[in-house]
């Protein structure tokens, strides 16, 4: 019987490190001709700046706090934990800086309100994205 516990831990602990490694693809409307770079993702989501590189309006959409999938992007394009990026927008919001992204429930609702507006700016779990958004960028 001892046997068997390393084998259930290593089989969990694999399991929730891929969990840990999803990847990441930044979206935008099919119309959206914008490059973005990482730096310049993660500015038009902290509120630094309000516009793509082409000059259009960028309204960011985010998830709520602890969905793995706001969770991965906060690490790896806005080189912040989850805490650290609720305190940043607790004091943006306090001295009127910024407000934060709007906040989606799921994946199916941030993919059709990018595809509905050319301003909306997202993130999805790799692989989920579709034809009726553009990717531009995987982390």
């Amino acid at each position: 019987m001892k046997m068997k516990y390393p084998v259930l831990l290593g089989f969990f602990l694999s399991v929730f490190a891929h969990l840990s490694y999803a990847e990441i693809t930044v979206i935008v409307h099919p119309s959206n001709d914008s490059a973005l770079t990482q730096d310049e993702i993660s500015r038009i989501f902290l509120g630094k700046n309000r516009a793509f590189p082409n000059g259009s309006e960028a309204l960011p959409v985010a998830f709520a706090e602890g969905v793995p999938e706001g969770d991965e992007f906060t690490q790896k394009v806005l080189s912040k934990t989850p805490k650290q990026l609720k305190a940043y927008w607790a004091k943006m919001i306090f001295t009127g800086k910024g407000t934060p992204p709007k906040e989606m429930p799921d994946s199916k609702s941030v993919l059709e309100l990018v595809a509905s507006n050319p301003n909306i700016i997202g993130f999805v779990a790799s692989g989920t994205e579709n034809a009726s958004v553009k990717a531009v960028g995987k982390y």
